[in-house]
């Protein structure tokens, strides 16, 4: 299995602006780690190629940390 139907989705309910499908909702991997879906910053430009963003959850988790979550 692959795409959006591999992941679990971790957060929102389908409802309000987003739509059932849409932004913005963590999901988690079969591998455990997390794919983010939001609205496009342009804070900076990242390279080419980055969009959605996956990451290991020990980074998740340091980052609640740091925020104190």
């Amino acid at each position: 299995m692959s795409g959006r139907e591999a992941l679990t989705r971790l957060t929102g309910s389908g409802s309000g602006e987003c739509g059932e499908q849409d932004c913005p909702n963590v999901y988690r991997t079969e591998k455990g780690s997390f794919v983010v879906q939001g609205d496009l910053s342009h804070v900076f430009t990242p390279p080419a190629g980055e969009g959605l963003v996956e990451i290991p959850e020990s980074v998740l988790r340091e980052a609640f940390r740091a925020l104190g979550w």
